[in-house]
């Protein structure tokens, strides 16, 4: 969970008063778009003043004369929207650091760069505040501390501890610089910043991947060593290794990098598993608009088995972020095998959504069991996207989290100190229905844990709310200034619908607005409703059902009606 959120102005007084004006001086110019910024290396932070819609700049950290670190950011021309930090302590050893700084876009007829307001307000500080300042970052959800972040990946669990790594951008609050950002926590509901263990390099930077708890040392770098693989983005996409002896702390890159390649523009997101049936690694690895299938002895040297995809489910975008796992259906003693292959674009209701496949898989190729134009979605929500599982998770549970945005608008959305959070965790399974198998989605059992023991009638901006139904049903949360999130449960066509179209904020994107509709296999009786200030995610009890959908209201929704014969109850969490 987050700290309670301080006001914008609050905050930016804080960062203030602990920070350093650097001078003006330590700018040298060299053509309307060309300068160098000395840096003084007896600081531990340079804070940064970005400007989102500024143009971007490419920086390139010098040491003496060799160029140690690369980024991008969008420095601030003449108007400051946040300050982001470059640590000058991750220089330790360096004794003359300079920002090389390229600024695109032509400024030859406004005086070149020199005016921007970005040199006047550089600013040493001891350390970074990363007290909230945004009322509409979840509490209970996972979100980075400050900056961009996107897919979840390199997912495991390990000693107790669950780590998420995801994509992320230190160095502002829309895609750039990925990197692997990395948390950790004990029940999935409280989370630690850990750092960036996985950084561009030569190479390229640092796409989706995975990651395995190499329990019996068949990569040669230990026993219980954690390796991961990640897509090296550079040119082209190639497939890289690395290999962590410190549960994750930190990684060691492999030297043998890249270890996959293909000539195919988009080619990335490996994700590896141990496959109990054959005693080998397999691993599968989105390449356009179908999945390479390759199995391994030893993590390093990998051969392609077959591949899935042509002419099944949705092709209107890139497959990307697949996962393969064997799961038992519910309440039989038969076991299939589901691939989850993310789509951009092509969803249900437009932009980024999560399809899966249920079918067989031997070692070497997958055969689905549906025919080739079923479509099936693992959620009906547009903001429900690049959903993976858990490598190692305890008592075979398959854990997934999903990136909680859309592709459509994940760059405009209301933050700025922050933006996105990942879903709450879910357990998957698979369950059968008039003759088909589907894909349970069920809230992990860590989310009733977190509840109080006492339930209340009163609606927070962050809660659970259970309702028991009994046939149709509309519920509606709303607040005093008629922003509202409408819910229908229709008995008689087995539906779920939620419209946000009147839900607060939306004027950043003409694709915000939307009613999304969902098939809910067999009869609910009970709703499971997750609030946290920007999302609602809506759950069949059951798991025959599931519904991501972010929104923004100016005021939090503070009042709930029901019509149809339904009862709540409200589990505050806090």
């Amino acid at each position: 969970m987050n700290k309670t959120f301080l006001s914008r102005n609050a905050a930016a007084s804080l960062l203030l008063g602990v920070a350093m004006t650097a001078s003006a001086q330590a700018t040298k110019f060299l053509s309307s778009n060309h300068c160098i910024y000395r840096v003084d290396n007896s600081q531990k932070v340079l804070l940064l003043p970005v400007q989102e819609k500024a143009e971007m700049c490419n920086v390139k950290v010098i040491d003496g004369n060799s160029q140690v670190k690369a980024l991008n950011i969008r420095l601030a021309s003449n108007h400051i929207d946040y300050y982001v930090p470059l640590y000058i302590s991750e220089f330790k050893d360096s004794k003359n650091i300079s920002l090389d700084i390229h600024v695109n876009g032509t400024y030859r007829n406004d005086g070149g760069i020199s005016s921007f307001t970005c040199w006047k307000n550089m600013k040493y500080a001891d350390s970074y505040d990363t007290t909230n300042t945004e009322p509409y970052r979840p509490v209970y959800h996972h979100t980075p501390t400050y900056g961009w972040m996107n897919d979840p990946n390199g997912m495991f669990y390990k000693d107790g501890v669950w780590h998420l790594y995801f994509q992320y951008n230190p160095y502002g609050s829309q895609w750039e610089n990925m990197t692997w950002g990395h948390s950790t926590s004990t029940d999935l509901m409280h989370w630690k910043f850990e750092g960036t263990p996985v950084q561009p390099d030569a190479w390229g930077t640092i796409f989706s991947g995975s990651a395995v708890v190499d329990h019996n040392n068949t990569a040669g770098f230990g026993n219980g060593t954690v390796v991961a693989m990640y897509t090296s983005a550079g040119e082209n996409q190639t497939q890289s290794l690395a290999y962590s002896t410190n549960n994750g702390k930190t990684f060691t890159k492999y030297e043998g990098n890249p270890i996959i390649t293909s000539n195919t523009p988009d080619f990335r997101d490996p994700h590896m598993f141990w496959n109990e049936d054959i005693k080998k690694w397999n691993m599968i690895l989105a390449e356009g608009q179908h999945m390479n299938i390759y199995s391994s002895d030893d993590l390093k040297a990998w051969k392609l088995e077959s591949q899935f995809g042509a002419e099944y489910g949705n092709h209107s975008g890139v497959w990307e972020c697949p996962d393969l796992m064997k799961l038992r259906v519910r309440g039989t003693d038969k076991y299939k095998w589901m691939l989850i292959c993310n789509i951009n674009p092509g969803g249900p209701f437009g932009g980024s959504a999560t399809q899966y496949f249920v079918g067989d898989f031997d070692g070497k190729k997958f055969t689905c069991e549906t025919a080739p134009e079923v479509t099936r979605w693992m959620d009906y929500g547009k903001d429900h996207y690049a959903t993976v599982t858990f490598d190692n998770a305890p008592d075979g549970r398959r854990v997934a989290m999903a990136w909680m945005s859309n592709w459509q608008y994940a760059n405009q959305v209301p933050t700025k100190q922050y933006r996105s959070g990942n879903s709450i965790p879910r357990d998957l399974d698979l369950y059968e229905y008039e003759g088909n198998t589907y894909c349970g989605v069920t809230p992990s059992p860590e989310l009733k844990a977190a509840r109080p023991k006492k339930s209340t009638k009163t609606l927070s901006e962050s809660c659970e709310m259970v309702v028991t139904l009994k046939g149709n049903a509309t519920i509606t949360l709303f607040n005093e200034l008629g922003e509202k999130v409408v819910m229908t449960y229709d008995d008689k066509i087995r539906t779920f619908s939620m419209d946000r179209t009147k839900s607060g904020q939306k004027d950043f994107s003409d694709d915000f607005a939307a009613l999304t509709t969902a098939p809910v296999h067999g009869k609910m009786t009970q709703l499971r409703l997750f609030i946290d200030r920007s999302s609602i995610e809506a759950f069949d009890a059951e798991g025959r059902m599931a519904m991501t959908n972010l929104v923004f209201p100016t005021k939090p929704y503070n009042k709930v009606s029901i019509k149809g014969k339904g009862k709540y109850v409200v589990y505050n969490l806090k």
